[in-house]
């Protein structure tokens, strides 16, 4: 079992500066959690304690049920796959992944079999003979995973192991890892600042800002319910789109309204909207939820600022009443920069949030 249960973790650098603060996650048995979020947010310092690599300067960590605070790394039953990935670049492809095993003098033949079983699993048998400078920076990354591998652990631990890779290698890694942690049935941990790593691989996203956790949730939960606008905007790309504006009660029922522009909000989403009435707040839209069409009473004409070819679709960017917005859209033929466009809002997509506190208050 290897359950991970941090309880009021905090890290605190010489000079008193604190990287994490009151941080408390329990990470299932097989679990494949990703910890994101912009540099300095804490996610690495957090990876490097579970791992044993920073020491702890409050809170307890468990692993497996076991405090493991004053625990050696090696006793920990976690393997950590580095960003750089750490390879002895002496030494060939085999003895770099059965280097851990050596130390602990297992049998030779012992050590043949678990270095050839990881080899067939990632692909790589035929790179054994060769040594690290000989390879490609996927098929490194390939062999750091297996030299965490033949150690059998009971969790990984990985802190940015795609980010030195182009990007169709990285797209084509997230895959093999996600398949990976499928097949060794063990529990991962994954450090990234890249949020479309996040939501294609974790079961569970667990977004950090300035040491502190803003949300855990499933990647869906994250993209359709953000808890505050730090969430809305680091999750999603292009990110979501942000309007001051007022909530408005009309003979119809409470309306969005912006810039001139009212959008009559569903009876069945105004459930907590009540106190914001005739009170500033920040409206949310994503550049999806905002369709391009003909002209009607509820939509709103703007000038294309920037219109980005995305193949089979377009990301138009346009002022709105001082802001930029960004429109996702299926491609429009002979929509350029200076066509004008009429947009609509989505009713049932636009996120509220409190213009003091940036915590959401319809989702």
């Amino acid at each position: 079992m290897a359950d991970i249960l941090l309880k009021n973790i905090k890290k605190i650098y010489p000079g008193n500066v604190v990287a994490v603060r009151d941080f408390n996650l329990e990470i299932k048995d097989k679990e494949f959690v990703i910890l994101v979020g912009p540099s300095g947010c804490g996610k690495s310092t957090t990876l490097r304690m579970i791992a044993g690599l920073e020491g702890i300067s409050q809170g307890e960590l468990y692993i497996g049920g076991k405090l493991v605070n004053n625990m050696a790394p090696k006793d920990r039953d976690i393997a950590m796959v580095f960003q750089n990935y750490a390879l002895y670049p002496h030494m060939t492809v085999y003895k770099n992944m059965a280097f851990g095993l050596t130390m602990r003098k297992m049998p030779k033949e012992k050590i043949r079999q678990k270095v050839e079983e990881a080899a067939k699993i990632l692909d790589i048998e035929q790179l054994l003979d060769r040594k690290p400078k000989a390879l490609s920076g996927g098929q490194r990354q390939r062999v750091a995973l297996g030299r965490a591998m033949v150690r059998n652990p009971a969790a990984f631990l990985l802190d940015e192991p795609l980010s030195n890779l182009d990007a169709k290698l990285r797209s084509q890694m997230r895959t093999e890892l996600s398949k990976l942690h499928k097949s060794l049935g063990a529990t991962f941990v994954y450090v990234t600042h890249d949020q479309t790593e996040a939501m294609t691989m974790g079961d569970r996203i667990v977004v950090m800002k300035d040491g502190y956790i803003q949300q855990i949730d499933a990647p869906y939960n994250l993209y359709s319910k953000p808890r505050n606008i730090f969430v809305a905007g680091f999750i999603g790309a292009p990110q979501m789109n942000f309007i001051n504006g007022a909530v408005v009660k009309t003979e119809n029922g409470y309306a969005a309204e912006f810039a001139g522009c009212g959008v009559l909000l569903p009876e069945s989403r105004c459930v907590n909207i009540g106190p914001y009435e005739n009170k500033e707040v920040i409206f949310g839209i994503r550049p999806e939820d905002i369709s391009v069409g003909l002209r009607r009473s509820d939509a709103v004409e703007l000038r294309v600022d920037v219109a980005e070819l995305m193949g089979a679709e377009m990301y138009l960017h346009c002022v709105f009443s001082g802001n930029e917005l960004v429109v996702r859209t299926p491609f429009i033929e002979g929509c350029e920069i200076g066509s004008m466009v009429n947009v609509r809002f989505d009713p049932n997509k636009i996120h509220i949030f409190d213009k003091e506190t940036e915590v959401a208050i319809i989702n």
